[in-house]
């Protein structure tokens, strides 16, 4: 990978930092805000999810960030590269968690309230972007079985090299 990519990557990485700490700021502020239209506990079950889902994708911006530090090492098709990549299938995967949760809050809230406060149809494709988490999830888990094999590869490519250095 070209140096500069990286560096572009880390840019764009500490940047959505920066602003996900900003996003959690303001989302403490909501826990503790008073509205009279959203009933309190659908607001701080919102508040909470949010915050979780923020904390995931902050997991999934470090754990880049250390792969990228494994890349330019040159130490990624290591067995320390698979922590990083358990920590993101495991947080886009609680992400699809959150994400459904936030379609049953919503639903709760239709229930709790004398009028729909969120669409019917609103809460289905909340579901549907749970199931497409999901779905991310597992083509990264399919990218990390692709990892597997290359770390088995590269061991196997440097056992075969010692040897034919001992031959020659």
């Amino acid at each position: 990978m070209k140096n500069w990519v990286g560096q572009l990557l880390r840019g764009i990485i500490a940047i959505a930092l920066a602003g996900s700490l900003v996003a959690q700021a303001a989302m403490v502020l909501l826990l503790f805000s008073e509205t009279d239209d959203v009933p309190r506990a659908s607001r701080m079950a919102i508040a909470l999810i949010g915050l979780l889902g923020v904390g995931c994708l902050q997991l999934i911006a470090v754990c880049v960030w250390k792969l990228l530090t494994m890349v330019r090492r040159g130490t990624v098709f290591s067995d320390a590269s698979f922590r990083y990549v358990d920590c993101i299938i495991g947080a886009i995967a609680t992400g699809g968690v959150l994400i459904f949760a936030i379609g049953v809050v919503a639903r709760y809230a239709n229930h709790s309230a004398p009028a729909d406060v969120v669409a019917p149809g609103m809460v289905g494709f909340i579901c549907g972007m749970s199931l497409v988490a999901f779905g991310v999830a597992m083509v990264v888990y399919v990218m990390r079985t692709l990892l597997t094999q290359a770390v088995s590869l590269d061991s196997q490519t440097k056992r075969l090299q010692s040897e034919l250095d001992e031959v020659i």
